[in-house]
């Protein structure tokens, strides 16, 4: 049995069994990292990372759609990395994913340079010095820009991936140039790209967006990926993404 700490509660993932150990009062996974990791399941890589895990979300989805691939999921807040462990453990993907306490600038070196196929990364949001910090630091680490900036998680991608590897990343869409700049300057050429409006017609809030380490400059534009009907009820892709319809079949 999971023994859990003070402060923290294990959530369902409605998707083959998955749970994951969170804290009540701190930075929690959204919507953004399902979509990054259905999006993220291109091609069949051996060897992944994840850069600045969390609670271990990424990783512990994406291992359940890629059984044969390893992950190394590294994480900067040492509670954090100790929850992935825990959840990791408790969903028994221990073969699967390894979690690194690790600055993730420090990943190249400790794990490997040019060792992966597959890098993926749901970054802090927030610009350094434009918003608001939250007073917690577990959260405030989560949402913004510290001592780390898109610039150098490319760079630390680009020195984690194989030539040919993928970077993929959500962000907030008005910050789409910034990203694609961080990109192309660690010699990471975007590729695929897809916006997300939370309703059909509405201002794009999200993009995810891969790049492929020495890659051409040809874009591949995806569909909008629509969350919302104009009713309020889920999308038949977000309803796909959320495995909403397999959840349903089982509780019958």
């Amino acid at each position: 049995m999971t023994q859990l700490k003070q402060g923290e509660r294990i959530d369902d993932l409605m998707r083959n069994g998955l749970k994951l150990i969170q804290r009540e009062d701190g930075f929690r996974f959204g919507t953004d990292s399902v979509l990054l990791a259905d999006f993220a399941l291109y091609g069949n890589p051996e060897y992944a990372v994840d850069l600045g895990t969390g609670s271990g979300i990424l990783p512990i989805l994406m291992a359940d759609a890629q059984p044969r691939a390893h992950f190394d999921a590294v994480e900067l807040q040492e509670e954090a990395a100790d929850r992935a462990a825990r959840s990791v453990k408790m969903n028994g993907q221990e073969e699967k994913i390894t979690v690194h306490h690790m600055d993730m600038r420090r990943a190249p070196k400790e794990l490997g340079y040019g060792k992966y196929t597959c890098c993926v990364c749901n970054p802090p949001y927030g610009k350094k010095e434009s918003t608001l910090a939250s007073e917690r630091e577990n959260v405030r680490l989560a949402r913004h820009e510290g001592d780390i900036s898109i610039e150098e998680i490319c760079k630390c991608a680009a020195q984690l991936l194989k030539n040919g590897g993928r970077f993929h990343v959500v962000f907030p869409a008005q910050r789409a140039l910034e990203l694609m700049n961080a990109m192309q300057s660690a010699h990471l050429a975007p590729k695929r790209v897809r916006l997300v409006e939370f309703m059909a017609g509405k201002t794009p809030k999200l993009i995810l967006m891969d790049a492929v380490k020495g890659g051409g400059s040809q874009l591949h534009w995806m569909p909008t990926l629509v969350l919302f009907e104009d009713d309020g009820s889920p999308t038949a892709e977000y309803r796909r993404i959320y495995r909403m319809d397999d959840a349903q079949e089982k509780e019958k």
